[in-house]
């Protein structure tokens, strides 16, 4: 499988055509933003931490029977997967009050909710992705009920499955950002990554930060977060 040509550059990856029109390879990046932007920097070895450990929780939710777009890993830093049309919708799951949720709302972060709570962001970066509601999503034709009720019903189950994982690798799943496509005959599929880029990760004895918050807060230590989560995760 080989690239034929750039189709896309985003913060994080990059997108590639390959001879099959169904499938296209994703190249992932060690840079980094936050602060919608503002803040740049390069965090070592990021790419091919959130390369595989994408590609392994994607692998792990489809034995769940939640349907992705993950194909092949090609090497450390390149997979193979289904070309989707990205619904501009980001949808956060959250079980702990965290980053904006405390700071929206006046909460302290750490409060564990009874029930995981969800969002949804108009994924567009000229309007710095505001939240937005179902009918707001229906209004601006984003995504049809159908596809909005499913959608909800697929990020619970990943909720689901992801949170039992990491706590058996002594982490607690605080919130993270998911995002879905259709493919060509408009079956929904979660694409985009699972990494500590898109979920908040505490240690669950100590409640150290082992995710991008460590970059956005200048905490330091960054590296040796995303080293760290993707050890727990291969067990090395």
């Amino acid at each position: 499988m080989g690239k034929t040509k750039q189709l896309y550059e985003g913060k994080a990856k990059k997108v590639y055509a390959t001879e099959n029109p169904e499938e296209v390879i994703v190249s992932y990046k060690d840079d980094a933003t936050a602060l919608d932007g503002l803040k740049k920097g390069t965090i070592a070895g990021k790419g091919a931490i959130n390369n595989r450990m994408t590609n392994f929780l994607m692998q792990l939710l489809e034995k769940n029977g939640v349907p992705t777009h993950f194909v092949e890993e090609l090497n450390d830093r390149e997979t193979v997967v289904k070309k989707v049309s990205i619904v501009p919708l980001e949808v956060i799951i959250r079980n702990i009050s965290a980053g904006s949720f405390a700071k929206r709302y006046g909460v302290e972060e750490g409060i564990v909710f009874t029930q995981p709570t969800i969002e949804f962001s108009y994924k567009n970066d000229d309007l710095h992705d505001p939240l937005i509601n179902s009918y707001h999503a229906l209004a601006l034709n984003l995504a049809t009920q159908e596809e909005i009720e499913k959608i909800k019903e697929m990020a619970f189950k990943i909720n689901e499955v992801l949170k039992e994982y990491f706590l058996s690798l002594g982490v607690k799943l605080v919130d993270f950002k998911l995002e879905f496509g259709r493919l060509s005959d408009g079956t929904l599929v979660l694409a985009d990554e699972i990494s500590p880029d898109t979920c908040r990760f505490w240690d669950a004895k100590t409640g150290e930060k082992l995710d991008k918050d460590r970059f956005r807060r200048d905490m330091g230590g960054v590296e040796d977060a995303y080293r760290e989560m993707m050890n727990r995760v291969f067990g090395k």
